[in-house]
């Protein structure tokens, strides 16, 4: 049996989307962890990263949640949600670039900028 182009792209449009989803809940996990390892009374640059680590972690699951929900998000909508994503995780990623043990959190947020870039372009 031939799967049709149609459902070769429908199925490669899921798996870009789920792809996307698993990134985002990769990185609000690594960003709330590390958030929470953040003492609340600490420096400025600390209350900083505990802030946009608090942020990510919000930001990449709410977009999770629109990727893994059937949503009545048109692609636009979509679209603008996966554009927030990437910004606020490559604004994190630069904020924990500047501290020791950070690096896994940092990665991670990169890695979901990139699997956000990664599925809009698969998006009209």
């Amino acid at each position: 049996m031939t799967t049709s182009t149609s459902q070769q792209e429908l199925f490669q449009f899921l798996e870009d989307r789920f792809a996307c989803a698993q990134a985002c809940t990769e990185c609000a996990r690594a960003c709330a962890l590390r958030a929470s390892l953040v003492a609340p009374d600490g420096t400025e640059e600390q209350e900083l990263l505990r802030r946009k680590g608090i942020m990510c972690a919000e930001v990449c699951d709410a977009t999770c949640r629109v990727l893994c929900e059937e949503s009545h998000l048109d692609e636009a909508g979509i679209r603008v949600q996966l554009e927030w994503c990437r910004s606020v995780c490559l604004e994190c990623a630069q904020v924990l670039d500047r501290h020791a043990g950070a690096e896994d959190a940092a990665k991670a947020c990169r890695e979901c900028a990139q699997a956000c870039t990664d599925f809009m372009a698969t998006l009209h």
